[in-house]
């Protein structure tokens, strides 16, 4: 986390946060179900409102578009808020990125006609882009010295070139699927992206303790993803055998057994793909009771 200060003005109990998450688009499910799973959880209004409860009376959510999150996060309308790095790039807004999520990866991508001459980015120079992201193309030309003239759309740019509006166009691609049914082809990547929870600076200051606590719940749900809990018993004679088979975060956590002096309890995290090929390394080395279960959060 990137709020490191000293200074903590949040004397007021009653303090509040206010999220603003994507009302549609492709990260606003995956970023609704981290919320719940951080215990937070959402009670939509069911009137189609900007403003959300949480479970949390001191929480509350707001729905946005994602490129008006990084500007509502800035100016303070939000304290928080959960876009694309790109979106924030785009706006240019002064805000902190504090936790990359690790999904909805993708890249801003510059690309041209499968049937054109064009394979480097300086051959566009005088020819026409068009793009959602003016500000991310603009700085990206400006950086290679080439003057194309860039054509913003609201949407669909990917259909530009065949329609005769742009010669190539800066779009956000994430399996390169859409470019290939639109005969274009990538010639550079321009901005690698993924999704980010970002705070106001002054609230990371002035409400540092509820950020920090939104914070933990939000990252502890992340860490536990792709993970279980192995736990065991086995003779101590074989804990040896069973430390080299184990991969766990720091090695197994080995616990003795009340009733029994020969048995002890193996308990470790490991990685949910695994699992297959370690339950019967572990029970050919002489593990039983062998149980695995999911990990809801995990706080490290």
């Amino acid at each position: 986390m990137t709020v490191n200060t000293n200074q903590v003005s949040e004397s007021d109990p009653g303090v509040k946060i206010r999220i603003a998450i994507p009302n549609k688009g492709r990260i606003s499910v995956p970023i609704r179900d981290l919320i719940e799973r951080s215990g937070l959880g959402i009670f939509d209004n069911g009137d189609r409102s900007l403003i959300a409860r949480t479970r949390d009376e001191k929480v509350e959510i707001l729905y946005a578009r994602p490129i008006d999150i990084p500007e509502y996060v800035g100016s303070g309308v939000a304290d928080l808020g959960i876009t694309g790095h790109d979106m924030v790039i785009e706006r240019g807004s002064q805000v902190t990125e504090l936790l990359n999520f690790g999904f909805g990866n993708a890249s801003v991508v510059l690309a041209v006609p499968d049937d054109s001459d064009w394979n480097n980015p300086k051959d566009l120079d005088g020819k026409r882009v068009s793009t959602e992201f003016p500000a991310i193309t603009r700085k990206y030309f400006k950086k290679i010295g080439v003057k194309p003239v860039i054509v913003p759309v609201g949407g669909a740019c990917e259909a530009t070139p065949s329609l005769g509006i742009s010669d190539a166009i800066v779009d956000i691609s994430s399996s390169g699927t859409t470019l290939r049914q639109n005969h274009l082809k990538i010639i550079d990547t321009v901005l690698k992206t993924s999704t980010f929870l970002i705070a106001n600076n002054s609230s990371c200051i002035e409400k540092k303790n509820k950020i920090d606590e939104i914070y933990l719940a939000l990252e502890s749900v992340l860490n536990a993803k792709g993970k279980c809990y192995l736990m065991m018993n086995i003779l101590r004679s074989s804990l040896d055998t069973v430390r080299t088979i184990i991969p766990g975060m720091g090695g197994p956590t080995v616990m003795d057994v009340a009733s029994s002096t020969d048995m002890v309890a193996v308990h470790a995290v490991v990685e949910e793909e695994m699992v297959y090929q370690l339950i019967n390394k572990l029970k050919q080395a002489g593990a039983r009771d062998i149980l695995v279960m999911n990990i809801e959060r995990l706080i490290r």
